[in-house]
């Protein structure tokens, strides 16, 4: 039997995440090994929807995450922080552009 193609999935990586990925990254989030998700694909028992595209198995994120149990992504701080920066920054360029009349 094969081991896992290398450690967990990491909440943090699993956001950066292509729309599909392959599957052994797919059994990595789900904690087995590549043999087994093999198995329970033949078994109809995925834990998700599974594409065949070719020769290949893809997984769509967005039903990964699902059955993982995450259901939208987290708004952090940073992301926050810098979005308000933007907003500002926004709000000084329209207010210029009003004072100036062309």
């Amino acid at each position: 039997m094969t081991s896992r193609s290398g450690p967990p999935l990491g909440f943090a990586e699993a956001f950066d995440l292509p729309l599909s990925i392959d599957l052994r990254t797919a059994a990595r989030a789900f904690g087995v090994c590549p043999a087994t998700a093999y198995k329970l694909i033949r078994l109809g028992t995925f834990p998700c929807r599974v594409l065949r595209v070719g020769w290949k198995y893809r997984i769509p994120t967005a039903d990964l995450m699902r059955s993982l149990g995450i259901d939208e992504r987290p708004v952090y701080a940073t992301d926050m922080e810098a979005g308000a920066v933007y907003a500002a920054q926004f709000d000084d360029i329209c207010a210029q552009e009003s004072e100036d009349p062309k």
